[in-house]
């Protein structure tokens, strides 16, 4: 069949896409940055086009000729994401009927009945009753938490489990939940196509089994050979304290921690599995939690999670490219730039730089990095916990810590998008040249924008700290790329 993917560069879309292709469809994706594409193994199978959901006419370029639309999109870290997501679900209902489409696949959240939802949940609920009466046969898959490497909801429920031998919850942790391993969602999604025109309607998908968060977190610690967990009950602490709360111990920042665990204030266990009426359960059964989560840590223990919930663009970060140019038309443009020579192999250097940042550091100033990070977490932003998808290998698009990969010209140059909470637009970018004596020249090149007074009042106040922590990494990284080189040697 002929599919449209939109929202392929987040965390379900980036892992349906090679499941639609191995079944032999052809694939189109709208994505608003296709750059953020260069590096995944399937780039050159699939047909892209540039667009947001937001634009009428961008959203009917992309579904001339297709079959079926797999609707993935939703802006839930962004403070007006009911009003964004209506008005994409319309303008999607709406050029989904003129276009002719044969089938729309929504992927939403489970519906407590009767209780009043939070507005992650209710705006979930009136986008799939947007596209449910759009004309086009469509299929709504509600799901609860979903257990795979790189989901939000995973990584909260791993760093809590691996951060805290003793924790303190709230009353909401004692609520039922139907976890959903991520083979299982990615199994209805693939089948969903194949549904005759007659299915127009909503089904509950979930796991075998049904748990409380707190069972969830001791099952993990079982799971993970972690001591076993102390847990003190309140019955105070509410969903937006605990927010903070994830958001200072877990990866998963605040705007992403408010939504989830308010979803989590309810009990949401599938109402019932007519799905298997319609697609048949996996030919080895649905997978149980433990087996989710086993499958989860051998990813990350394999360094094999193909995509993470921080794929996704953090609200208010710079969308555009590297001013570059000097007469550029922003204003004053600040930079900090140097230079070493090394003896290394260009080869070396840039193994170095592309292995920066996650477990790795920044090889300057740990501890300044890290108070950083935490007044950036401490404010909302990404900090340093997103961490890196792979130890050693980068791809564009793909969050490092409080960076975004913007750039990646292997094995020349890395540049980094800033994502921290900063009163302007930053960059960093490391390149290795080979060097006309021999050896590697390293550049290292800080680019910042400012923005309004603060901007300028925020680049000079942290001036005084480059030597340190900019001077230290060029020293640091071209030693570290002279010490590999002795220790192959030796």
């Amino acid at each position: 069949m002929r599919c449209v993917v939109f929202g392929a560069t987040g965390y379900i879309g980036g892992r349906l896409v090679p499941e639609l292709l191995a079944a032999g469809h052809s694939v189109r994706l709208m994505v608003r940055t296709p750059s953020k594409l260069d590096g995944v193994p399937w780039r050159d199978d699939v047909e892209i086009v540039t667009g947001d959901v937001t634009d009428a006419a961008a959203v009917t370029a992309a579904l001339e000729n297709q079959e079926i639309l797999y609707y993935l999109v939703h802006s839930l870290i962004q403070r007006d994401f009911v009003d964004i997501d209506r008005r994409a679900a319309r303008i999607v209902a709406s050029a989904a009927a003129t276009a002719g489409l044969s089938r729309i696949v929504y992927l939403g959240g489970i519906i407590p009945q009767g209780e009043q939802l939070s507005p992650h949940l209710s705006s979930r609920a009136e986008v799939g009753e947007i596209l449910l009466g759009s004309g086009v046969p469509t299929v709504e898959f509600r799901a609860a938490v979903i257990i795979g490497s790189g989901s939000a909801s995973f990584e909260m429920l791993r760093y809590l489990s691996e951060r805290l031998p003793a924790m303190i919850t709230p009353r909401w942790v004692h609520n039922r939940i139907q976890p959903i391993a991520i083979r299982d969602v990615l199994y209805y999604l693939t089948h969903a196509g194949a549904l005759g025109p007659e299915v127009n309607r909503s089904f509950d998908i979930g796991g075998p089994d049904v748990l409380t968060y707190l069972d969830m977190l001791r099952r993990y610690a079982v799971i993970a050979k972690l001591p076993r967990r102390a847990v003190v009950p309140v019955p105070v602490l509410t969903p937006w304290l605990s927010a903070q709360w994830v958001n200072l111990v877990t990866p998963v920042p605040r705007a992403i921690a408010v939504p989830l665990i308010e979803s989590l204030v309810h009990e949401v266990v599938c109402g019932d599995h007519d799905i298997a009426d319609h697609i048949p359960d996996p030919p080895d059964g649905l997978t149980g939690f433990e087996r989710a989560v086993e499958l989860a840590l051998a990813r990350i223990r394999d360094f094999d999670v193909p995509t993470r919930w921080s794929d996704a663009d953090t609200p208010g970060a710079p969308s555009d490219p590297l001013p570059s140019d000097p007469d550029w038309s922003g204003g004053s443009l600040y930079q900090d730039v140097r230079e070493r020579h090394t003896d290394a192999d260009p080869a070396t250097v840039w193994q170095v730089i592309e292995s920066i940042g996650g477990e790795h550091g920044w090889y300057s100033f740990p501890l300044a990095w890290s108070v950083r990070g935490w007044i950036d977490r401490v404010a909302g932003g990404a900090g340093l916990r997103r961490g890196r998808r792979d130890p050693h290998r980068l791809r564009a698009g793909e969050a490092l810590d409080w960076w975004r990969v913007e750039h990646i010209e292997r094995p020349r140059l890395l540049r980094l998008r800033a994502e921290m909470r900063v009163p302007g637009d930053a960059w960093l970018e490391l390149s290795a040249e080979p060097d006309a004596g021999g050896g590697t020249m390293y550049r290292q090149r800080a680019i910042f924008e400012p923005r309004g007074l603060s901007g300028h009042a925020y680049w000079k106040a942290i001036s005084p700290f480059h030597q340190i922590v900019f001077g230290g990494m060029v020293r640091n990284i071209t030693g570290a790329a002279e010490a590999t080189e002795r220790q192959g040697g030796s």
